[in-house]
């Protein structure tokens, strides 16, 4: 799906802004739980879940871990996180920044589940916050560091924290290669 002209150019100005008023570089490791700190969204686990939904967390957490990775739940107009703490730290980082990037682009609430049972899915939605929740994790200028470095996916991985899918994916619609072997060759 092709998102709307000029929304990865904003998408990735927003995220050097958050860096920012972070007080990061563009091209340094971004922690999604202080960015979540910092945008007052709460963050908790399925695991703090555990007390008073004690079946579902325990679904979730063994057979159907596949089934869950994070939500944002609303309490009036206060955005919390809930995300799957049984899934690697950095599967978690892109889980909780998704959530985030929803966030950040004033996705606005709605039911989960269609009235007919299925997951309800915006497709326009979720492509514009996997773009930015990567944009966030590894910024263009982050990619393009991680292949001047030569630094190998999982190396880039344990560096930023994220997931060597993240990396993978960063690496390819950045460019960052092609773009690192030009500034090599000037």
């Amino acid at each position: 799906m092709a998102l709307r002209r000029g929304f990865k150019t904003e998408a990735n100005a927003l995220a050097r802004a958050l860096r920012s008023e972070l007080g990061l570089l563009f091209k340094a490791p971004l922690n999604p739980w202080k960015l979540a700190e910092h945008l007052d969204i709460p963050v908790i686990t399925l695991s703090e879940m555990r007390e008073s939904a004690p079946g579902p967390v325990n679904y979730l957490s063994t057979l159907g871990n596949d089934e869950f990775s994070a939500v944002t739940v609303f309490d009036d107009t206060r955005r919390v996180i809930l995300h799957n703490d049984n899934h690697t730290l950095g599967r978690q980082a892109s889980d909780i920044a998704h959530e985030i990037a929803h966030g950040i682009l004033l996705h606005s609430p709605h039911q989960a589940i269609t009235s007919n049972g299925d997951r309800y899915w915006d497709a326009v939605m979720e492509e514009e916050a996997n773009w930015l929740s990567g944009a966030l994790l590894i910024s263009d200028e982050a990619a393009v560091e991680i292949a001047k470095l030569d630094l190998s996916v999982p190396e880039a991985a344990e560096r930023y924290g994220v997931s060597k899918q993240m990396i993978t994916y960063r690496l390819l619609v950045t460019g960052a290669k092609r773009r690192a072997a030009f500034i090599k060759n000037r």
